[in-house]
């Protein structure tokens, strides 16, 4: 029983957003980042083809969130990383901590004229539970909470409307309401996106029988 009680006090710490205040420093240094995706041979790193446009998404382990947004047609370059925090320059082990406020999330550089942003958002949705809070399944903590960092008006805008229609559908289906954080990347609270550690960039092209799942509820974005 003990252990029991140990277990739920370390799962509700790793589940309670910390304050920017109590939050990790970090630190000034960057993480290194390989020259080029391992799958499409991409620049990791700007400056990127004219026209290209950015998105930012946390919805749970970024290994497998990251392919599939890599396997997207109109994708030019996807990188894992950490968004929404306080900490600059997280290590994984910090972000895993729950001191530095990020969730793992994947920058997605596309081309609009390709893809459109709302089909990366329908995506988003559509490939995990944005009901859940600070967890994915077993994946438990605020690393794992279902996240939108968005880049512009427009980018806000179609969020909070998919976002909207989504919980309607996942309401008719069962489900509770959205959990999902919507923040401008431009804001201190939402801060930058860091570049997670080279291993866990395109971790599964390199490590095809991790574990990685997606945690899809089945339901489907209209919007």
């Amino acid at each position: 029983m003990a252990m029991f009680d140990q277990l739920s006090q370390m799962m509700a710490r790793r589940s309670a957003m910390v304050d920017e205040a109590s939050a990790l420093p970090g630190r000034d240094e960057t993480m290194p980042v390989p020259e080029r995706h391992a799958v499409t041979g991409a620049p990791m790193l700007p400056p990127y083809p004219e026209g290209m446009e950015t998105a930012v998404f946390g919805l749970g382990c970024f290994w497998g969130v990251e392919r599939e947004f890599w396997q997207t047609e109109g994708v030019y370059v996807t990188a894992s990383g950490y968004a929404g925090g306080f900490t600059p320059n997280p290590t994984y082990e910090e972000v895993c901590s729950g001191r530095t406020g990020h969730a793992e999330a994947v920058q997605v550089v596309f081309d609009p004229a390709v893809v459109a942003y709302r089909d990366l958002i329908r995506m988003f949705w559509e490939n995990h539970d944005p009901t859940q809070g600070m967890r994915q399944g077993n994946d438990v903590g605020t690393q794992y909470r279902s996240i939108i960092l968005t880049v512009g008006d427009a980018q806000a805008a179609a969020a909070a409307e998919t976002g909207a229609a989504f919980e309607r559908s996942l309401a008719e289906a069962g489900y509770g309401a959205l959990t999902t954080e919507i923040a401008p990347l431009e804001t201190t609270r939402a801060g930058n996106f860091y570049f997670a550690e080279p291993v866990h960039q395109q971790y599964l092209a390199k490590n095809p029988n991790g574990y990685c799942p997606i945690h899809a509820t089945g339901v489907r974005c209209g919007a």
